[in-house]
């Protein structure tokens, strides 16, 4: 029997950049009485816990449950855990000012060569590209864009691609990772989420048998793929309605 349960969250958990539904997060809270809960995703702390652990409160999880959740922030890169009364967090490994200025700079360059520099679109207060401390995310559209928006905007991942294929040209120092519906997560290499699921391995004791992840973007250059090629079991969701459905397979047969 696994026992560690790991997901990523836009797409999979969610619709993207929006909380997760009662019907998730109960289950969720079925699964954290019987598995280590653990969502390993490119967005930052704050996100976590509006699109999740907040949920999770209002559908009546209780402190010893959320002992068993742990937030594996920015691909990993940044661990928090819950000591019963607050989220603590275990480590961080931020880039340095210096490879924060030269992926952002990159990424803009890309983008407005390419034409796909919107900040014309942007809400008050949004903007394209985020420090994470530990990866620098472009998202088209800003954080606070629509979802319909954001779906239209690069349904297949055409225009990334492109952004990527320039960025790599212009700075071959760092990795670029699609996600989501418009970002681009830069880090230095080996920081995506194989970093991430070897320190779960590590924090939680467990072995790659142990563990099944869940994900929509286990393609080839996706997000997620960098777990498949870890030889971790995992299961390709086109949705949250399809974790949903696996989910109360697994909560059934237990």
């Amino acid at each position: 029997m696994k026992k560690v349960l790991a997901f990523d969250i836009d797409q999979t958990l969610n619709v993207a950049k929006t909380p997760i539904t009662d019907d998730i997060a109960e289950l969720l809270i079925k699964c954290l009485d019987h598995f280590e809960i653990c969502p390993i995703s490119g967005q930052k702390f704050d996100q976590f816990l509006v699109q999740i652990v907040n949920r999770l409160e209002d559908n009546g999880v209780t402190p010893e449950q959320l002992t068993h959740l742990h937030l594996f922030v920015a691909q990993g890169t940044q661990y928090y855990r819950f000591d019963g009364k607050d989220w603590q967090q275990i480590y961080n490994y931020p880039l340095t000012d210096e490879q924060v200025r030269k992926i952002s700079e990159t990424i803009e360059r890309a983008a407005r060569e390419l034409g796909y520099w919107e900040e014309d679109k942007l809400q008050a207060g949004d903007e394209i590209i985020e420090n994470r401390l530990s990866q620098v995310t472009f998202s088209a559209l800003g954080q606070k864009a629509g979802t319909e928006a954001k779906y239209a905007w690069d349904p297949d991942h055409k225009k990334r691609e492109q952004i990527v294929a320039l960025c790599k040209k212009y700075s071959p120092e760092f990795d670029y990772e699609i996600g989501g519906t418009t970002s681009i997560n830069a880090i230095t290499p080996g920081m995506n989420k194989v970093f991430g699921m070897t320190h779960l391995l590590e924090e939680l004791k467990v072995t790659k048998e142990d563990i099944l992840y869940f994900g929509d973007m286990t393609q080839p250059g996706g997000n997620d793929y960098p777990v498949v090629q870890m030889g971790i079991d995992t299961i390709t969701v086109r949705n949250h309605e399809d974790t949903a459905f696996a989910l109360r397979g697994i909560l059934g047969v237990i």
